[in-house]
């Protein structure tokens, strides 16, 4: 739960690092490149811990990724609807329940399952399997 705080911390600095300037389009490229690169700044005092403790607690690169791309994911949503005042729409959420859908893959499909998943299945035969030891075979009506 750390990481996912300090993660969602990281992203509110960076969505107002990278968008914030998008309600102020009079003001100089410049300024707000530096502006932008001092907010940036307060990110990474979020980040880099969070990426750091996720490594030492066993997630991999890739489950801190992903994860870290559904928070920008959620916290842009709710940037883009209250500060920038823009709607969400359906194509918006669908591709938040794919982002979504990439979490559960990530987490829920461990290397060993993947790896196992990914070794084909011998074909199947046509000769019927052995009865088991234990069971005499059934007498038919023509013996």
């Amino acid at each position: 739960m750390k990481i996912v705080i300090l993660l969602l911390i990281a992203n509110v600095f960076m969505r107002f690092a990278w968008y914030g300037h998008l309600k102020h389009t009079s003001a100089p490229l410049v300024g707000v490149i530096v502006i932008s690169w001092l907010i940036a700044g307060f990110e990474y005092v979020f980040q880099v811990p969070a990426n750091r403790i996720g490594a030492q607690s066993g997630w991999s690169g890739f489950q801190l990724k992903i994860t870290q791309e559904i928070i920008t994911i959620s916290v842009f949503i709710v940037f883009a609807v209250l500060y920038l005042k823009e709607p969400v729409r359906w194509n918006h959420a669908a591709a938040f329940a794919l982002l979504l859908g990439a979490v559960a893959l990530v987490f829920g499909v461990s290397p060993q399952k993947a790896q196992a998943a990914a070794v084909p299945s011998p074909p199947a035969s046509n000769v019927p399997a052995p009865s088991a030891p234990d069971q005499a075979p059934k007498a038919t009506a023509n013996h």
